[in-house]
Formats: structure tokens, C-alpha cells, sequence
């Protein structure tokens, strides 16, 4: 699966998808926002697929927002339907099997910033910048900004940054939570190559439990402790759990088949 406005790269058992509309600073259309859905859809439980990685076309903007051209013929019903589906393939990104890696290579704003927090773990360049301006437009966040963000830094500096719409440098982002690591630029995609690397080491069914569990946490439809101790269960049973035992037993390095 290729298209223009994302180049998807595969890497051993990694796939580098980098958002492709550097004369727009990789602004989210309806394009991108198509092949993102084709691409997790197409590999959702494939777990031969260890991690992804999402970044963006040059040096200047991981994703800079939305393509706000496409905002001028929408009313408020088709506005609502363009949110939900972003939401929805956030949310695929969110709940996808293996982890989400945001290689944040510059501005992440608006939609931008969204994507990012929408992914698992965050690696950002020293240039990168994040913030939800979305205010000065005279909207609100559409991607589940709003929502990501609290769980991410906290109510107090989420609301303080939504309605200020304040931009955040890559070391304020690490003291606040929103990303994990910062870099150097051009060592993003590497970085987040080397995190996925130590995972990939690991039981696959039981990253995707762990990646399910913690965002139960904030699903408030959902019981963390009853999935918890389900999936606890439910992973003593599989292949993967005895080759762990087994392995641990005879000082080897574990075979898992995700099974």
C-alpha cells in the first residue's frame, strides 16, 4: 500500500509512514487522513507487524494541523462527521496491537499535535514544537485533543494551553509529560527505531494486552482491574506464556509465536 501524501517504508518488522505534503508542512486532508485508515485497518492484530513509526515529510513540521482550506465548505453536520472520523482512526492508532511511535520532527500543532498524542510513546527534535491553537480560529479541538491532552499533562496546564493556545518547546514537553524522549535533529526515526527494537523482544500478545490495559485506564466504560486480571489469564493459557517460563528456566532468550 503506497500513496503520495504518505510514504510507507517497511523496515524489518517496522513500517515508517511519513506524512508527505511538506509545501503544506504535512497538514492533515482528507487523503492522509484515508490511508492512515487503509493502513491500520489493513494490519489491525497482524502481529507479524511490531511497530510503527509516524513522522513527517523534511525538517520543518511533524504535522503542522489540519488542512483548514477543506473547513470552508463544511456546516455544522458535516463538521461533526469530519471530527468523528478523525477520531475513529486516532482511535484505531491508539488501540493498534504493537506500539505507536510519533517521530515529531518539528511544529506539531492543531491536528498534529493530536496525531502525536494519539500514538503510544513520543520522540521529539530539539526543534519540535506542540500546541492546540485551534481557539483563534474559533473552534475547539477536533481529533480528541482535548481529552488526550488532560490525560497526558494534567487538567490545570491542558486548560491554560487550549485557551492560550501557547506553543510548548520540545524540553517543556518532556517536563510536562507529552513526550518521552527528546533528541537531536534527525536522530527521531532512529531513536524510535531503537525503543521498538526493545520491545519487539517481548511477548507480542502480551504488548497488545498492555497497551489495551492502559488505555482502559481512561475509558470510562471500562473496568482496568476486572481486563486486568482476565487478560492475566487469558495470557497464562497461550504458547507464548509457557515459551516465556520455559525460557526464563533455561537462561534463553524466549521464541514467541503470538500464539
Amino acid at each position: 500500500m503506497s500513496d503520495n501524501v504518505l510514504n510507507i517504508k517497511k523496515e524489518e518488522n517496522y513500517y515508517i509512514l511519513t506524512i508527505n505534503r511538506p509545501h503544506a508542512l504535512n497538514a492533515l486532508n482528507h487523503e492522509v487522513f484515508t490511508v492512515l485508515d487503509q493502513f491500520f485497518t489493513q494490519y489491525y492484530r497482524d502481529y507479524s507487524v511490531k511497530g510503527i513509526v509516524i513522522t513527517g515529510s523534511g525538517d520543518k513540521a511533524f504535522v503542522a494541523g489540519a488542512d483548514i482550506k477543506e473547513f470552508s465548505t463544511l456546516d455544522a453536520v458535516s463538521g461533526a462527521q469530519l471530527s468523528k472520523k478523525g477520531q475513529d482512526i486516532f482511535f484505531k492508532i491508539e488501540r493498534f496491537h504493537a506500539p505507536v511511535i510519533a517521530a515529531v520532527n518539528g511544529f506539531a500543532l492543531g491536528g498534529g499535535c493530536e496525531l502525536a498524542m494519539a500514538c503510544h510513546i513520543r520522540v521529539a527534535g530539539t526543534n519540535a514544537r506542540f500546541g492546540q491553537p485551534e481557539v483563534k480560529l474559533g473552534l475547539v479541538p477536533g481529533y480528541g485533543g482535548s481529552q488526550r491532552l488532560i490525560q497526558l499533562i494534567g487538567k490545570g496546564k491542558a486548560t491554560e494551553l487550549l485557551l492560550t493556545t501557547d506553543m510548548v518547546n520540545a524540553h517543556e514537553a518532556l517536563e510536562l509529560g507529552l513526550v518521552n524522549y527528546v533528541v537531536e535533529p534527525g536522530n527521531e526515526v532512529s531513536n524510535s527505531l531503537e525503543i521498538l527494537a526493545k520491545i519487539s523482544e517481548k511477548g507480542p500478545l502480551a504488548v497488545d494486552k498492555c497497551i489495551q490495559l492502559v488505555n482502559a485506564y481512561f475509558d470510562k466504560g471500562a473496568d482496568g482491574f476486572k481486563n486486568e486480571y482476565t487478560d492475566f489469564g487469558e495470557l497464562l493459557g497461550s504458547q507464548d506464556a509457557k515459551e516465556g517460563a520455559l525460557a526464563f528456566v533455561e537462561k534463553r532468550k524466549p521464541v514467541f509465536t503470538a500464539k
